[in-house]
């Protein structure tokens, strides 16, 4: 077996019994980048040197005794995750060049637990997308077939664990942008509950929603990842001051008992039959483990899109202002201040215009209370549809995604074809939930489909857990993209 074809798990293990090196194994999995992500397009900066310089920090530190939790494994983070000395773009021109002087509080905790940092991955510019079609500098493909999207936001993150080139990566998820292409690309996300993950570092899209994530190839991978990064950070005001379980010790497989909820507005037209009949056969194999299904109501579901794509553009209309041309990255300069301002920002994508103006409109005179203000009484009722489902049921199961993923190409020119592929997960983020996607099978054309688990405010445990007792029975997670180079 080839090293990069071991889990994170598994080579942690190979690594605690000397059976192999940090600096083996990245020097395996950067070999295989070069061989495969000129198909894949997964990696925006590679940072090769300090890799294999970090591999050979870390074989030194498990030499002389240190057995942290990720020492000597090698890990993506998604390109809007501040990395000190590596350029972060956020998939912009605008930051084009910029190189933070700083480490995000997710970043700094993957130094200190040993973690090797491969590169910064391809993301939709400013995390909007659904599809990685977005980046201003290139468009990730799905492995399992490179004709597809891989999804987004954070297609390039999921798109690299899937291809085996990395052991877990970091992402993030404002509607869905870790869940979504987790299910497109075969591997597990967990979009935690928010302020469980520090954002501070996080290059902002819309701050009430934003939330770093994790990818790995299992259920056990992304817990470590996700187990490692978590925790309180003084540095960001919505940072959770709640102490970190012991996620790793909770995967005990053991259901029985678990209560299962089905949502009936889940499971409507639009719903791709194959979709729907791999999500009710995992439900059944969830039963099958002891669990107990309920069927509940999320009465305010169709106006999770409506509101999400109302109160993200307000929030990102707000925070990128600050893109002007006189802090950071590339300055267009005019004939005086207004027109350099203008020039610098219509360095931004169209998809990220867009949604600047549908915000600003929201929050324009005359038109606040009409839209952005119904929008927040609207969220705070898609909230309380979550507080009464979790006084019945401990987990929610639905499909990540209505369909598996799409032809690139296929929706650029109609965003609000785009916009639908969020329609199971963007309620999460308006919640105070936390919520996964695992695989549970394949359509016709042999492309993943996912299942998402959605827990209470800080039930990452009991998800992780049903997850793996569901990853345990059925080993989806076995079979591996053939990618066509």
């Amino acid at each position: 077996m080839k090293l990069t074809d071991l889990t994170l798990t598994e080579l942690r293990d190979a690594l605690r019994r000397g059976e192999t090196s940090s600096v083996e194994a990245t020097q395996a999995v950067l070999d295989r980048i070069d061989a495969v992500d000129p198909a894949v397009k997964s990696y925006l900066t590679l940072t090769p040197e300090n890799a294999l310089a970090d591999a050979a920090a870390a074989d030194k530190r498990r030499a002389a005794g240190d057995d942290s939790p990720l020492l000597g494994v090698p890990v993506g983070v998604k390109d809007i995750i501040c990395t000190k000395g590596v350029q972060t773009t956020a998939g912009s021109k605008i930051l084009e060049g910029f190189v933070p002087p700083y480490d995000a509080f997710v970043v700094e905790q993957l130094k200190k637990t040993g973690a090797v940092i491969l590169g910064k991955t391809n993301t939709d510019e400013f995390a909007m997308g659904s599809s990685t079609e977005n980046s201003a500098y290139m468009t990730t493909s799905n492995p399992w077939d490179v004709t597809r999207v891989p999804g987004g936001s954070s297609g390039g993150s999921a798109a690299a664990v899937s291809a085996q080139l990395g052991y877990a990566a970091l992402g993030s998820d404002t509607g869905g942008s870790v869940r979504q292409p987790a299910s497109f690309c075969g591997v597990v996300g967990i979009r935690p509950t928010y302020g469980r993950m520090s954002r501070w570092g996080v290059i902002a899209y819309a701050s009430s929603l934003d939330q770093v994530g994790c990818f790995g190839r299992t259920v056990a991978d992304t817990t470590a990842i996700f187990q490692a990064t978590a925790g309180h950070d003084p540095h960001d005001s919505t940072s959770l001051s709640v102490a970190v379980p012991d996620y790793e010790a909770a995967l005990t497989g053991d259901i029985k008992g678990l209560r299962v909820g089905v949502p009936k507005e889940y499971f409507v037209e639009g719903l791709n039959p194959e979709t729907e009949k791999a999500v009710r056969a995992a439900i059944a194999q969830l039963a099958d483990l002891g669990a107990e299904i309920v069927e509940i109501s999320l009465p305010h579901t169709e106006y999770a899109l409506p509101v999400y794509y109302l109160i993200a553009p307000a929030e990102a209309s707000a925070n990128l202002a600050r893109y002007e041309g006189t802090r950071f990255g590339p300055r267009v300069t005019g004939d005086d201040m207004i027109s350099t301002v203008k020039k610098t920002r219509a360095l931004f994508g169209e998809e990220v215009q867009r949604r600047i103006m549908l915000g600003t409109y929201a929050l324009s005179a005359g038109y606040y209370d009409a839209y952005y203000g119904r929008a927040l009484k609207a969220r705070t009722l898609i909230k309380n549809d979550f507080k009464k489902a979790f006084e019945q049921v401990d987990v929610i199961a639905s499909p990540t995604t209505p369909t598996t993923a799409f032809k690139i190409g296929d929706k650029t020119d109609d965003p609000l074809s785009m916009y639908l592929n969020d329609i199971f997960t963007v309620s999460l983020n308006l919640s105070a939930s936390c919520g996964l996607s695992v695989p549970c099978g394949f359509d016709a054309a042999g492309l993943p489909i996912g299942l998402q688990l959605i827990g209470d405010t800080l039930q990452e445990a009991t998800i992780l857990n049903a997850a793996y007792a569901y990853e345990s029975a059925t080993q989806f997670y076995k079979q591996t993209p053939n990618i066509k180079l």
